[in-house]
């Protein structure tokens, strides 16, 4: 099960095609859907927990925690909703592609995907775009 959390005042539009196409990503890698819990906030509240578990003093758009068992994917992922903005505008795309972006991609960590280096870095952008492709809203 998927569930979308907010620390701020921030709140997904359209949380049940957001789900439902986690859950495709979580499928088309051959995974299992365990609880999957996102945790929308801001960058002071993404940032305390930076420093708190990671010892990392800086920010960040995302922070997920995998719990996962076995092909059973579970985790909390947080998003700093500021960071994906400021993100955005920095690559001049849109809120919401920049938003599909980090949202798959704690996903896409809890099957394995690595962004360290170069080359795993490369690899997890493909899967990103491969996946973000697959998002549709009914009409």
């Amino acid at each position: 099960m998927i569930n979308f959390n907010y620390e701020n005042e921030f709140s997904l539009e359209n949380e049940e095609a957001v789900a439902k196409w986690l859950s495709e990503v979580i499928l088309s890698e051959d995974k299992k859907e365990g609880e999957i819990n996102y945790i929308f906030c801001d960058d002071e509240y993404l940032h305390k927990i930076n420093v708190e578990y990671l010892n990392h003093d800086t920010l960040t758009d995302i922070i997920s925690f995998d719990y996962s068992l076995g092909n059973e994917l579970n985790g909390d992922i947080f998003i700093s909703v500021e960071r994906v903005q400021d993100n955005a505008n920095d690559f001049k795309v849109s809120f919401e592609e920049e938003l599909k972006r980090v949202l798959v991609h704690g996903i896409l960590h809890y099957c394995g995907y690595k962004d360290k280096g170069d080359e795993d870095e490369v690899l997890m952008r493909s899967k990103e775009d491969e996946k973000i492709v697959m998002f549709h809203v009914e009409q």
